[in-house]
């Protein structure tokens, strides 16, 4: 009987449980319904109620390209309705010209006006193009520039180009290593403090750009500033969480080397019901201190390297737009600039113990050459949307970095002070210094310095 009971009871707490289930789900689906009915009305009945006045068409011409002998356009129907192209012009001078795929344009399509023009270079135009209601929009360049085209020669110019500018500077600060390695501990933090500096001014300027580009070259309807945002935000989240999860690997692959084994075994009574020897809380920590830095010092150069793709990306639609025309001293400004990304990369790991060269050309070419890949993209197919989104990503991913610097730096003090606690004192000069020392805050601001000052030697 009580089986039986038993029985009669789960079943009955399991029909409750499904009764519950699917009134949560109706509950749920009445505002959705309720959204739906409102809609209809907006765009059934409520349209003679609310439609007051006319839609003013809105076009964004998003790049000019000059070719040999013409100029092409590439324009956005960026408002609410859909738009008829009337006619082009070129210094408000109307033009015959040719517009592919059409001249009507739904919301959010795209067109290519092609002109028939002997353009000269170094010369400033401005491009206009008028709808079927008698409106004008225009777009104005301020020195005309051949586009350049996707070949053996272009493509190999923009890669020379890339690997000065990303991969030998990065390079260069790699052999910032030994120097640091040698530091004492206070002077090792300065270092890492200078270190975000560093990154911080990167993240400020990437965003800075990104917005720049957002105001110019992308539409309203679309929000790029908040897009940016946006990006950023998710960009750190997801990087913060794949940190830690690099972190967690490299420590159990640690933990599970054939010599941890043995040497926890060794110290470790047998035990025929465990399949792993312990480990001490001692020995696990210290792991875990060896593997967050080069952890770190990996997305360094990830964050970096997303960086410099945006900034590559940059300096190819720089390029196609006529608006650089590189020199020794461009160069050279970048290397100046660019060389401390190395320095970056290489400080949090300074103190992990012996680093293969390899692991650091690794981490060098994954920060550096995404440069190259960045100016094929900007030089030959450039879109304002795509730069705004690497350039966030970039920003995000620097952040993310910065806090995971300034978190082991809290955490190597806290350790301190526990140390001498237990009276266990350090050396005066490898005493670790708070957070807000004197020595971080100082690195600190060198490093946005050290930034700031090398970037005048970019020209904008």
């Amino acid at each position: 009987m009580s089986i039986k009971k038993n029985t009669s009871h789960e079943k009955t707490i399991k029909k409750s449980s499904q009764h519950i289930r699917k009134k949560t789900i109706v509950i749920a689906i009445i505002p959705l319904l309720a959204l739906s009915g409102m809609i209809i009305f907006l765009f059934g009945p409520g349209q003679a109620l609310l439609n007051t006045g006319t839609s003013l068409p809105i076009v964004t011409i998003e790049r000019i390209e000059f070719h040999k002998g013409e100029i092409i356009s590439l324009i956005r129907n960026t408002g609410p309705e859909t738009i008829d192209i009337a006619q082009a012009d070129v210094n408000d001078r109307i033009t015959a010209a040719a517009i592919e795929p059409g001249k009507t344009l739904t919301r959010f399509a795209e067109a290519k006006i092609i002109i028939p023009f002997s353009w000269e270079p170094g010369v400033p135009y401005e491009i206009g193009v008028t709808t079927s209601d008698g409106t004008r929009f225009s777009k104005g360049i301020d020195a005309a520039a051949l586009a350049p085209t996707p070949d053996i020669q272009q493509a190999s110019f923009f890669a020379v180009l890339g690997t000065y500018v990303g991969v030998i500077p990065v390079l260069i600060g790699l052999l910032w290593y030994p120097f640091i390695k040698r530091l004492s501990a206070n002077k090792y933090n300065f270092f890492l403090s200078l270190t975000t500096g560093l990154l911080v001014f990167l993240g400020i300027d990437a965003l800075v750009e990104a917005n720049e580009i957002a105001g110019e070259n992308v539409a309203k309807a679309f929000n790029g500033q908040v897009l940016i945002a946006m990006v950023t935000i998710v960009s750190f989240l997801s990087l913060l969480y794949t940190s830690e999860k690099l972190v967690e690997r490299a420590s159990v692959r640690k933990h599970l080397h054939p010599a941890n084994q043995s040497a926890a075994t060794a110290t470790t009574p047998t035990s025929t019901s465990t399949l792993l020897p312990a480990a001490t809380p001692n020995s696990v920590s210290e792991k875990e201190t060896m593997a967050k830095p080069i952890a770190i010092s990996l997305m360094i150069s990830i964050g970096i390297g997303l960086h410099n793709l945006g900034e590559g990306l940059a300096i190819g639609a720089a390029v196609l737009l006529g608006q650089v025309a590189f020199s020794t001293f461009l160069i050279v400004g970048f290397t100046l600039h660019n060389t401390t990304e190395g320095l970056a990369i290489v400080a949090p790991m300074a103190k992990t113990g012996k680093v293969k060269i390899r692991k650091l050309l690794v981490m060098g070419l994954i920060a550096g050459a995404p440069a190259i890949i960045g100016t094929w993209i900007g030089g030959f197919m450039y879109s304002p949307y795509a730069a705004i989104m690497f350039l966030a990503v970039g920003a995000g991913a620097i952040f993310q970095v910065v806090f995971s610097i300034a978190s082991m730096m809290a955490k190597n003090n806290s350790n301190n002070k526990i140390n001498i606690e237990n009276g266990i004192e350090n050396n005066e000069n490898d005493r670790k210094p708070s957070i807000l020392s004197t020595s971080v805050i100082a690195g600190f601001i060198i490093g946005m310095v050290i930034m700031y000052v090398t970037s005048l030697l970019i020209a904008s």
